[in-house]
C-alpha cells in the first residue's frame, strides 16, 4: 500500500520505491530506500511529515504516493 495510507505514528517498512529514474534516485538520496523503517509523524491535506533515518523529512502527497509500504 502507498505511504499515504499509513497511519500517525505507526512503524512501516519501505516495500518498494516507484518512479522514473530521476525521482528514484532523489528519494533514495534521502534515505527512502526499500528495508528501511518510517514513521508518518503528521498529515496536512495529503502532504506528510515523515521520520526516515533518523532524520524528518516532508512529502508531497505525490512524492508519498510512490512509496509502497
Amino acid at each position: 500500500m502507498p505511504l499515504l495510507l499509513a497511519q500517525p505514528g505507526e512503524l512501516n517498512k519501505i516495500m518498494a520505491v516507484r518512479g522514473g529514474g530521476e525521482t528514484k534516485r532523489f528519494l533514495e538520496s534521502m534515505g527512502f530506500v526499500e528495508g528501511a523503517e518510517i514513521t508518518v509523524v503528521s498529515e496536512f491535506d495529503g502532504n506528510l511529515i515523515v521520520n526516515v533515518k533518523d532524520a524528518r523529512v516532508a512529502l508531497s502527497k505525490v512524492m508519498a504516493g510512490k512509496i509502497m509500504i
